[in-house]
């Protein structure tokens, strides 16, 4: 009796302790609210994938998949976008009462929105776009004060847009558009909002509601305070004015004195780290998405030391990091920070870019904005990039190989098809896939081509990109498309099998700048040994090795009207539809045969060629 109560009592004790650290509330049953609430999410939604792969006996939800958590432990963000998810929202999410972050975009979501979401009142983003959603839009959703962004397009929604929402002055986007809402339209206030594609509101398109920015007056008493002064200035004597515009004169040479200073040293390329003026607002009002003081991101990577580097390239240097609490980060330093627009342009874009989530794109973590410097902040990849695991020992298995090329195109999908606004990555190779702790590809870099095109914004056809990675079109005109991330993918995928650089492909057998030729022909001749990674030695499928070089030559035509499109490549992964887009591909290659139309390698030589272009190739190597 006496051992079972000392074992009552120490048991009691671990519990009490568990509870302190986590800060959970537990349901009179023991059971912690927030899992209660995610189990019964996930119980009402049908998941192909077993994405929701959470366990119901789990004390604590923020170790799951899909889940991000505050320091003190409470369930912040729920994205699981892109999933093929099913079903419906249980209204048990009510409960997760900290949630900032709602994120089930482009699934197959039917039903309705819970009236519910009214009640968490931490809320800042909800992206519900592109589902099967029915019903009327919750007035509810007005009582979410700290709500900036709403997204519910692409949907079946029906009845009048609640009047409620025109109170919701917070909001930064609200996206309605592609329903069936009917009016009146109440006058909205968002600084963005989209109604298009309703038919009942939006018969033309061209009606002044349905989308627009709206910009708020200045209040009146600024103005009234602003005749005040003048009255003020002007009763002032003429010697304080004197006084005054003496001192203002010596202060603006001294502004102009430390400007040719900072120029000066630029100009010697020596980094500057200074700060002034710089902003210390520690939080965007964006999800999780944080703003970084720029001395704690110099902190963090020990002055930008150069020991700290993983990588370097065409957007800038990437350093390892470690903040405060002991997060590992990975910071990227735009080259010329003070050239890349101006500072909402950058903050627009970053937030564009934060919006892009799914489980094989590197998640945005934070970015550091200042009058000379531009910084973006990424998790920690451990097992660094594709293209230095290539090099790595051990090889990287088949199947893995094999993973990581349907990770990645499973990324660059979401970028072209599901994202809002779409995103052309214009620089998809192995050195920016990078991989996860559990060699999951992770597509990094997309969105930056156009974030430092600003500053060069009056030229319409600056490329970007690698040697060798680069659709021929794209080197010749400048137009990028989607499809030249797919040709840039094929060349991915002769990476993967290969083990080498695309500049690398055919040398050993003096096939330098004819490179797809070279492939195309072992393809033929039934020899793609001769491709594979040697470090394989036999421990791979050739019936697959074949498989992913067809997707590979498709993926790499000449045409850009006859390259698929990613949702295409995706299938083609996963063994759907291989057959009848090769013969169509080969069909194609016969016909241009027929026309004598140059080889490719003539069309290619100028990709693939060591010439002085090979110096400006863009790498980013190593872990970031």
């Amino acid at each position: 009796m006496e051992t079972r109560s000392i074992n009552g009592v120490f048991g009691f004790l671990v519990l009490l302790s568990f509870l302190v650290y986590s800060n959970a509330v537990l349901t009179p049953a023991g059971v912690n609210y927030e899992v209660q609430a995610l189990m019964e999410i996930k119980n009402s939604l049908h998941d192909p994938h077993n994405v929701l792969n959470w366990d119901e006996s789990s004390v604590d939800p923020c170790s799951w998949n899909m889940i991000t958590c505050s320091s003190d432990k409470f369930v912040t963000g729920l994205a699981s976008p892109s999933q093929s998810l099913s079903g419906k929202i249980s209204p048990f999410i009510h409960n997760l009462t900290h949630l900032e972050l709602l994120l089930l975009q482009s699934n197959n979501i039917s039903g309705l929105i819970p009236t519910e979401l009214g009640i968490l009142q931490k809320l800042k983003t909800i992206d519900l776009s592109d589902n099967q959603l029915t019903g009327q839009i919750p007035p509810s959703l007005a009582q979410l004060k700290s709500l900036q962004y709403l997204r519910l397009n692409n949907n079946s929604l029906s009845g009048a847009v609640p009047l409620e929402l025109s109170n919701m002055t917070q909001l930064t986007l609200l996206d309605l558009s592609f329903n069936n809402l009917s009016g009146p339209v109440p006058r909205l206030l968002a600084k963005t909002f989209n109604i298009m594609g309703n038919p009942i509101i939006c018969a033309t398109g061209k009606e002044p509601e349905c989308n627009g920015t709206t910009s708020l007056p200045l209040p009146l008493i600024t103005l009234n305070n602003s005749q005040n002064a003048q009255h003020f200035g002007r009763s002032k004597t003429h010697k304080v004015a004197l006084a005054f515009g003496t001192s203002l004169g010596c202060i603006c040479l001294l502004i102009i004195g430390f400007g040719f200073f900072l120029w000066w040293r630029q100009k010697h390329n020596k980094q500057i780290f200074f700060d002034t003026n710089e902003q210390h607002h520690e939080q965007v009002c964006l999800g999780n998405l944080r703003r970084f003081q720029f001395r704690e991101l110099q902190a963090a990577t020990h002055n930008f030391s150069n020991k700290n580097i993983l990588g370097k390239g065409g957007f800038g240097n990437v350093y390892k990091g470690s903040l405060h609490d002991g997060t590992i980060v990975a910071v990227k330093r735009l080259k010329d920070g003070n050239a890349i627009g101006g500072d909402r342009q950058f903050q627009t874009e970053v937030e564009l870019i934060s919006l892009a989530v799914h489980r094989n794109l590197l998640r945005l973590y934070g970015f550091c904005m200042t009058p000379t410097e531009r910084l973006l902040v990424y998790p920690y990849m451990s097992n660094g990039s594709v293209a230095s695991r290539l090099k790595a020992k051990p090889p990287l298995n088949w199947s893995t190989r094999k993973r990581i090329a349907l990770g990645a195109a499973r990324g660059l999908l979401y970028l072209h098809e599901q994202c809002d606004p779409k995103i052309i990555h214009r620089d998809v190779k192995a050195a920016n896939i990078l991989l996860d702790d559990y060699c999951e590809a992770v597509v990094g870099d997309f969105g930056l081509a156009k974030l430092l095109d600003h500053r060069d914004s009056h030229v319409t056809t600056a490329v970007r990109g690698t040697v060798g990675h680069i659709a021929p079109e794209y080197l010749s005109t400048g137009q990028s498309s989607d499809k030249t991330d797919v040709f840039g993918f094929g060349i991915l995928l002769l990476e993967l099998i290969s083990g080498q650089r695309a500049l690398e492909f055919g040398k050993a057998a003096n096939q330098k700048g004819a490179m797809l030729d070279w492939v195309k022909k072992i393809q033929q001749e039934k020899k793609l040994d001769l491709l594979v990674n040697k470090d394989l030695k036999d421990n791979y499928d050739r019936i697959e090795v074949e498989e992913m070089v067809q997707v590979a030559l498709i993926c790499t035509q000449y045409h850009p009207s006859h390259r698929p499109k990613m949702s295409e490549v995706v299938r083609m992964l996963e063994g759907d539809g291989l057959a009848e887009k090769w013969e169509a591909s080969q069909k194609a290659e016969s016909t241009r045969c027929r026309a004598n139309e140059f080889s490719s390698s003539e069309r290619y030589s100028d990709l693939t060629d060591d010439s002085s272009l090979l110096v400006q190739a863009m790498e980013l190597s190593g872990p970031r």
